[in-house]
């Protein structure tokens, strides 16, 4: 079964908040048995417009990627992210 993984672009106005988002947001990760790929950290743009923080979450299988990302626990963490900046998240089934 191919993995599941979650793609997040983020730009952070409130750093003090957006911490707080992320600490809670380990809840469901941890449930889902997500792994840390890449988060934050070095990058560098090459082609087009690009953000400042990028995630990658690996998960068992695209139905735990998607079981996270739609959770009661993630969306308890997505109401403390409010005012802490803007996030674009994409579930990818992988190869």
């Amino acid at each position: 079964m191919p993995k599941g993984y979650v793609i997040a672009h983020a730009t952070i106005t409130n750093p003090e908040k957006w911490a707080e988002y992320v600490a809670k947001s380990k809840i469901a990760l941890e449930k889902y048995e997500g792994k840390p790929i890449a988060r934050g950290g070095k990058s560098e743009i090459v082609e087009g417009n690009g953000t400042p923080r990028n995630v990658i979450l690996e998960f068992p299988s695209y139905e735990h990627a998607r079981s996270y990302a739609t959770s009661p626990e993630y969306a308890e963490a997505k109401v403390l992210r409010q005012g802490a900046g803007t996030l674009d998240m994409t579930i990818v089934e992988g190869v």
